[in-house]
């Protein structure tokens, strides 16, 4: 018994063809808009990541000997603004 090899194709009329495009060309921007879509997501999870690796260690150090009454904090003001400006950076990118 032999097969009868078609070499792939099919023939279609005008409508047909336009139609497929058509379909072929939506899919097409779909897959680009879903892409362009999971790269703006992973942008915003690196960015929330940054922010709380950035955050993690001044909420542990001020958690630190929850005993004492007071936290001494030399040169506080340049360090908060140091911290702000690193935030900043992070933040706007």
């Amino acid at each position: 018994m032999s097969e009868l090899f078609d070499f792939g194709f099919t023939a279609v009329d005008e409508d047909e063809l336009e139609a497929v495009q058509t379909a072929q060309k939506k899919n097409a921007e779909i897959g680009s808009s879903a892409a362009q879509a999971a790269e703006a997501a992973r942008l915003k999870q690196d960015t929330l990541d940054a922010l709380y690796n950035a955050i993690t260690p001044l909420l542990n150090n001020l958690k630190k000997n929850p005993e004492k009454e007071y936290i001494l904090w030399p040169d506080r003001l340049a360090k908060v603004e140091a911290f702000e400006d690193h935030l900043q950076k992070i933040y706007k990118g």
